[in-house]
């Protein structure tokens, strides 16, 4: 008798239903049939059953965070049955122990999760039975019968389950040692909180950081544009100053003079150029772009869009959700007049009937087997089903997925885009840019909300010759990068730091490797938000100030590389097919966190946080002393209070006053007597031993109110001021 491990009890319950069978706990037995003529059982998991073990259980002194246990690498990694789900484990361990099961099919998840959620299963009831493969890419009636007459062999996915493997004992070895370490570190700076940090999530963080910075340093300018509008032989249009491409001009004085030097003027077409640009019909959806998308519209959360989509997997009307590619094999194409058939029937779809292109079997752009991975792109399945059954939520992703197939089906767009050089008395330069649609093709059925500049132009020629009839200067202000959104985000990890928004460039992306995998990617969006690292509003991603202090910490150290993570996963995946070793992996690993252990000893003493509100990041139920005042701040004259490694003004929180004390100057703790006396007197007792380069000296510190700042006083010398 066979033993079926699904995944999920709803994916269980899909593969038993082909079947005449009677549902037990936590398991489905299926009656004697011409596929299994002994019957079957059908048992789940509930997504992962199995966790790796925490630290202290490999040594009781890993349970204290201290650097001194750092770095953690267990000699073997080992995995527990997580507490609550036993239950079910429990269920799956029994029915693999039946003497009267002689054969299991591995039924999780086709990719690279679902192959460790289930062997992880099997290995830790140290069940040593035959298995085959059950792999399929969609759940429809016919995709699940096909798949059990044409089970696989077990070997054929094992390096899928050793890649898969591997990739969690590195996050865990990467992931434990530098959470540890920055946590430890920054408790040290007086922030009590827990940081994670890891292989993914951390270099994706940076990415976020860097952009709030780059924000925040912004500083917006004026400029200002002219725009003339003109008169050729009854016909109108308007174009823009430029000089030397440039359209901006620095000063209003400056940008009302060329205003009024064109006003009322001779103006002649001096050059007009004509390009037509094909568009050929967007790829078909991998889960990537498929997020991306639905973001850009409808702006759901990446995390959001799985659920939604893995919801319509499950329904057996589109095909497995967490695929990389784009393409379909020749087998998938076969059945696609089948399903754009049954597509026309629905109100929605059939003004898009008949197709300009029965077939799409030959168009390597779709149809290419080569560029299908371990999945075909996300498509609707031949049990096609009217979206005004579906919900809300669904309807809009199973339209898009709809849209993307029927929209391959179509002719490329045409455009031609038209420049126009028009020059005021033979000197001033405007530009004016206009396009005009050729053909609409593939953009009748996917429409396209742009917004651009570009507007109709009237039909002129070169040498016309007609005036200025209005000129006007417009204001404007140079604007910050923007932040981004959920969506742009998925693409910006796909793409391992490189910002392309431009879905034509997917066949580029098809050779490179990201951060994470297209199943993780929006479970690493979700990872920061929880760890209250960044915050989404109205799509937009914010950095916070906890993520703007690990990010801070960590710098430029490899930790943080989005390339050295993008290199991992090229290895990672290299091991699933077989082409690369685990174990140099796992070594180059080991020594990678080393090393993020020793940068972060090393910077750790010249972190500064000047700027972070360090105060508010503290551990859920932790209750912070409050701070004794050890004297007035020389800049508003609030209390100075101890912030662990200087002492700062307490109202830092609601005024950003950033005055601080260090505890610690040219090598030589500041006594907090000798602080209370700086602040109420001005001046501290002689305190000995200050250390610069070779030199040791004695002075006290003095409080300069003209210079707003510490200075050294030396008792037979000038006072000199504190490098």
């Amino acid at each position: 008798m066979k033993l079926i491990i699904a995944e999920k009890p709803d994916q269980g319950s899909t593969l038993a239903a082909q079947f005449k069978s009677k549902k037990q706990q936590g398991y489905i037995e299926i009656m004697p049939n011409e596929l299994f003529p002994d019957g079957a059982y059908v048992t789940w998991a509930v997504g992962h059953l199995c966790q790796l073990v925490s630290p202290e259980t490999y040594h009781s002194n890993w349970k204290k965070w201290s650097i001194d246990t750092l770095p953690m690498i267990p000699e073997k990694f080992q995995y527990e049955v997580t507490r609550q789900k036993a239950k079910q484990f429990n269920v799956v361990k029994a029915l693999l122990k039946r003497s009267n099961v002689d054969e299991i099919i591995h039924a999780g998840d086709a990719g690279r999760e679902g192959e460790l959620i289930v062997r992880n299963i099997i290995q830790l009831c140290h069940v040593q039975k035959p298995m085959k493969r059950l792999w399929i890419s969609s759940l429809t009636p016919k995709a699940i019968y096909e798949g059990f007459q044409n089970l696989i062999s077990e070997e054929k996915t094992r390096p899928l389950y050793h890649e898969a493997y591997t990739r969690a004992c590195a996050d865990w070895v990467v992931g434990m040692n530098a959470s540890r370490v920055y946590s430890i570190l920054l408790k040290k700076k007086g922030v009590s909180d827990v940081f994670s940090a890891g292989r993914v999530q951390t270099p994706t963080l940076a990415l976020i950081v860097k952009r709030e910075m780059e924000i925040e340093r912004f500083k917006s300018e004026p400029f200002w544009e002219v725009f003339a509008d003109f008169k050729m032989d009854g016909k109108k249009y308007q174009g823009k100053w430029q000089q030397n491409n440039d359209s901006r001009i620095l000063s209003k004085e400056m940008a009302e003079k060329i205003a009024a030097f064109c006003q009322g003027k001779e103006a002649e077409i001096a050059d007009m150029t004509t390009e037509r640009k094909e568009f050929q019909p967007p790829l078909l959806f991998n889960l990537s772009s498929l997020q991306a998308t639905v973001n850009k519209i409808y702006k759901y959360s990446p995390k959001k869009t799985l659920d939604i989509v893995q919801s319509l997997y499950q329904k057996g009307i589109v095909s497995y959700p967490r695929s990389d590619s784009n393409y379909v094999t020749k087998g998938e194409a076969e059945t696609f007049p089948d399903i754009l058939q049954k597509l026309s029937g629905f109100s929605e779809y059939q003004s898009f009937f008949p197709l300009p292109l029965p077939s799409i079997i030959d168009n390597k752009r779709f149809v290419n087997e080569k560029k299908v991975t371990d999945h075909y792109a996300i498509i609707p399945t031949e049990q096609v089903v009217d979206p005004k059954r579906l919900s809300g939520e669904e309807r809009n992703i199973y339209d898009l997925v709809v849209r993307r197939l029927i929209a391959a089906h179509y002719e490329k767009a045409i455009f031609d885009y038209t420049t126009i050089q028009t020059m005021v008395e033979k000197r001033a330069e405007f530009i004016s840019k206009g396009k005009q649609q050729i053909q609409e093709g593939w953009r009748k059925v996917i429409f396209q909300d742009e917004k651009d500049d570009d507007v109709l132009l009237p039909i002129l020629k070169q040498g016309d010759i007609g005036q200025v009839s209005k000129v006007k200067v417009k204001e404007g202000k140079t604007q910050p990068p923007k932040r981004y959104t959920e969506g742009q985000l998925i693409t910006l990890m796909k793409t391992a730091g490189k910002h392309l928004d431009n879905e034509e460039l997917e066949k580029v992306l098809m050779k490179t490797e990201g951060l994470g995998t297209e199943a993780t990617r929006a479970g690493i969006i979700t990872m920061l938000k929880d760890r209250k690292y960044i915050d989404v509003k109205k799509n937009q991603v914010f950095a916070t100030d906890k993520g703007k202090v690990l990010i801070t910490a960590i710098g430029e150290k490899i930790l943080a590389s989005p390339e050295m993570t993008a290199k991992w996963e090229q290895r990672l995946r290299e091991i699933g097919q077989g082409k690369a070793s685990a174990g140099a992996f796992m070594e180059a690993v080991k020594k990678m966190s080393t090393k993020i252990i020793s940068d972060a000893v090393e910077s750790s003493e010249a972190w500064d946080f000047q700027g972070l509100d360090t105060e508010s990041i503290q551990r859920p139920g932790y209750k912070k002393k409050s701070a004794a005042s050890v004297g007035n701040c020389k800049f508003c004259g609030a209390k100075v209070i101890d912030k662990g490694e200087f002492y700062g003004c307490a109202s830092y929180q609601k005024t950003k006053c950033n005055f601080t004390v260090s505890k610690k100057i040219l090598n030589k703790k500041i006594s907090q007597g000798n602080v209370k006396k700086l602040l109420t007197d001005g001046e501290t007792d002689m305190i000995s031993g200050f250390k610069k380069g070779e030199r040791t000296f004695n002075a006290a510190l003095i409080w300069s109110d003209t210079e707003k700042k510490i200075n050294f006083k030396f008792f037979s010398d000038q006072p000199v001021k504190q490098n």
